[in-house]
């Protein structure tokens, strides 16, 4: 047993536990852990590469660290006879001093430096009762949703309430300011009747005032007229006396 093996510590140790159905991803933890004063390098290997996902499959572990390795098993139909082909194995070696490239280091790396921790898979599929059991506890939370489904759709009408109550407010306050509009193009109207009145009365009083000054200009002219007419009759009358006197 080498030293890496004895210093080097893996939880859970030996098995790989994933719990049904598999009809989602489900996801289990492996932690490493490393108490030397080393770093240690490490990758994780599977039988069955395609159905897991593994993050992170490779890295440096300092010393006095833990890395935790998420492994994610993917949807699959559960077969019994498959689940002894599905292992890991997670191979270490101490980090060599002046390391740079990690894949050399891999590649270069001597079958006596190397660890390798086994692990199995263990498939757990749930019985009858678990089964009643989950199945109340989706109840259960369905009854919870609808409880606060409820109670939301109750705020809602306690806002629609609310909001009904400020619409009528805002139409008694249209209809308010609408009155009012009313009221000030009556008054408008008015103003403006009350203003063609008056255009039109000094509009008569000028035309009097103007016939009044014509028919007074006319006047001496029609009083002259006769007193001509006078001096003219005088005159011819003067003539005629004249040629009979002579």
């Amino acid at each position: 047993m080498s030293k890496l093996e004895q210093i080097l510590i893996l939880d859970p140790s030996s098995d790989l536990r994933f719990r049904g159905p598999f009809t989602d991803v489900v996801t289990t933890n492996l932690k490493l852990r490393n108490p030397s004063d080393r770093r240690v390098c490490f990758k994780v290997k599977t039988t069955a590469p395609r159905r897991y996902c593994v993050r992170p499959n490779s890295g440096i572990i300092d010393p006095g660290s833990t890395v935790t390795i998420s492994v994610m098993l993917q949807p699959f139909d559960y077969d019994p006879n498959e689940k002894s082909k599905h292992k890991f194995m997670v191979q270490t070696i101490f980090a060599p001093s002046g390391m740079n490239d990690l894949e050399a280091m891999w590649k270069d790396a001597k079958p006596d430096d190397l660890m390798d921790s086994k692990l199995r898979c263990v498939f757990e599929m749930p019985s009858d009762n678990d089964k009643m059991n989950e199945l109340e506890s989706t109840k259960a939370a369905s009854v919870l949703n609808a409880s606060k489904a409820d109670g939301t759709s109750g705020a809602k009408a306690g806002s629609l309430c609310m909001d009904d109550t400020e619409m009528r407010k805002l139409m008694e306050e249209c209809k308010r300011l609408q009155t009012e509009v009313g009221k000030l193009l009556d008054e408008n109207r008015q103003l403006k009747d009350e203003g063609l009145r008056m255009r039109k009365a000094n509009q008569f009083d000028s035309s009097v005032s103007k016939s009044s000054a014509a028919m007074m200009s006319k006047d001496p002219a029609s009083k002259s007229l006769p007193s001509l007419l006078v001096v003219i009759a005088a005159i011819f009358i003067g003539f005629f006396l004249g040629k009979f006197v002579l």
